[in-house]
């Protein structure tokens, strides 16, 4: 009887277990495509042209233009998506995560710093050229650098997930209302200077 017991309760948590990995995922979907509410679509719905006028030579910030299931919603149930990325000189985008899709990111202007930390904490980092790739495991800390002080650069990149989502490190660290004392102690700091940071993510 306790054999047993221990059998099903391994079985409910190994099913748990999947339930939770399949939800991390797009869902497969059983027709064609997602039709709209209004049930008719044409070519025009497969259509985006948000990324037409994505190049500019001279970002002054961190620019992200985005085609997810939000700006485009023909990609519901498609499993992907694309997000054009400028960096003015010196520009970085800070550490995130992308919980649900991989990210594969092609440089086409100029030279950007890349890296992700896997979960043994080793960083994998590189210098890309224009042209090359460099693939983002999904759900992996992973940073964006424009090293060069004089040149701006041109990203593409392509997710997995027609929502792949989005977690700024330091934004979800600092300026979601975990207690100062709690972040002090975990970057073994003192309060004030939490809340320097938390005061400089804010401006």
């Amino acid at each position: 009887m306790a054999i047993r017991s221990s059998v099903l309760l391994l079985s409910l948590a190994l099913v748990l277990a999947i339930s939770r990995t399949t939800q991390a995922n797009d869902p497969d979907i059983l027709t064609d495509f997602i039709t709209p509410d209004t049930g008719s679509v044409n070519a025009s719905y497969f259509t985006y042209s948000g990324l037409s006028a994505f190049f500019n030579p001279n970002p002054k910030n961190f620019t992200v233009i985005k085609a997810s299931m939000t700006e485009f919603p023909a990609l519901n149930g498609q499993s992907v998506s694309y997000a054009v990325l400028q960096f003015p000189p010196a520009g970085v985008n800070p550490p995130h995560t992308h919980p649900r899709a991989a990210e594969l990111l092609i440089v086409l202007f100029g030279t950007l710093e890349v890296g992700f930390v896997d979960t043994k904490n080793v960083l994998f980092n590189q210098t890309l050229h224009e042209g090359d790739m460099f693939v983002f495991p999904k759900g992996l800390v992973h940073f964006q650098y424009n090293r060069n002080h004089n040149q701006s650069v041109i990203a593409i990149s392509a997710f997995g997930s027609a929502n792949a989502g989005l977690l700024s490190v330091p934004k979800t660290v600092f300026t979601t209302g975990i207690d100062d004392n709690v972040l002090a102690k975990s970057f073994n700091t003192d309060v004030p200077t939490v809340q320097k940071i938390e005061l400089g993510l804010k401006s």
